[in-house]
């Protein structure tokens, strides 16, 4: 019997060696009430280091209901960031982990070889919502791991003249996140005063990105604008970031990626048979276990001749 189609997208990095400022812009995904920006992969820019995929959502302001609610769904390959800058959002996994994230933590999710997670709007809740999440590509020496989860509460925080730096994954100078990865990469939020100016130590081996997330901002004098992933290339030692009225900035980075891999709906694999294996096994509750936490119906996987984009906050 002939082996069935698969339409996953290949990702490979195309790393530039010197500074870049290329904008790329993001496009809107619904999901519910709850708007998501897809940052990452874009058309031209599939992974900065080991990132490769990057959504936005919010923000957002209700009176009532759950505006985030992702049913249980499937990974392999990666691992999940997720960073608040406002409200609050639950963690359930089929590892019985369950967490409440709020603004200055994070919550990383390491996939391995197979899990299944729900994220949602808790009940009792401040009415807000905003943030993003991330995932990672794992190197092939640990994508095949044993699953696990890190909820962090509260992460280092780099202060300097003009502003502060929150450091949820890897490192950014002296300041280290406590959250396990497998890369050398960074993940910080860039917080920059009122009329202040930021001035920030980079690694000149990682390819950058930066994404606008509140407030108005210049980085080496040229201006953001939201909605928009800028691409900042390699071979910076160093990163100025100035503001009028204050800024949040979001900076991900790290080497370029030696490794091409697939993306199809929430799975990261090197091969079409992993993803036909890794369906095939959530379909027949195998392998990524239940999330028993949550109430209702999970995901259905889709079929595997439609390109799959994974499922907004997913």
């Amino acid at each position: 019997m002939a082996e069935s189609h698969v339409a996953a997208e290949a990702c490979a990095a195309l790393g530039a060696s010197q500074p870049q400022f290329e904008p790329y812009a993001a496009r809107e995904v619904a999901l519910g009430a709850l708007a998501v920006q897809r940052v990452l992969p874009v058309r031209g820019r599939r992974l900065i280091g080991p990132w490769c995929f990057l959504d936005r959502f919010g923000p957002l302001t209700f009176a009532a209901g759950t505006p985030m609610d992702v049913a249980p769904h499937p990974h392999i390959g990666l691992q999940t960031v997720t960073w608040l800058l406002d409200g609050e959002v639950v963690h359930d996994d089929s590892l019985q982990h369950h967490a409440v994230l709020r603004p200055n933590g994070v919550n990383v999710m390491t996939a391995g070889h197979a899990i299944a997670h729900a994220e949602r709007t808790p009940r009792q809740n401040t009415g807000r919502l905003n943030g993003v999440q991330l995932w990672a590509a794992l190197p092939d020496r640990d994508r095949h791991r044993a699953p696990a989860f890190q909820h962090v509460p509260d992460v280092p925080l780099g202060e300097a003249a003009g502003g502060q730096a929150a450091v949820f994954s890897g490192s950014l100078g002296d300041t280290r996140s406590p959250a396990a990865h497998f890369s050398d990469l960074v993940g910080a939020e860039l917080r920059v005063h009122r009329g202040g100016r930021l001035d920030l130590p980079l690694r000149t081996d990682f390819e950058h990105g930066v994404l606008m997330l509140d407030g108005d901002c210049a980085l080496d004098a040229h201006p953001l604008d939201h909605r928009v992933l800028y691409y900042l290339g390699a071979g910076r030692s160093t990163l100025e970031a100035a503001s009028r009225e204050g800024a949040r900035v979001l900076l991900i980075g790290g080497p370029p990626f030696p490794e091409t891999v697939l993306m199809w709906w929430n799975f990261v694999a090197r091969t079409p048979a992993e993803i036909r294996r890794a369906r095939a096994d959530w379909e027949a509750h195998q392998r990524f276990g239940e999330v028993s936490a949550y109430q209702g119906p999970r995901l259905a996987a889709p079929e595997l001749r439609r390109l799959a984009p994974p499922n907004p906050v997913s």
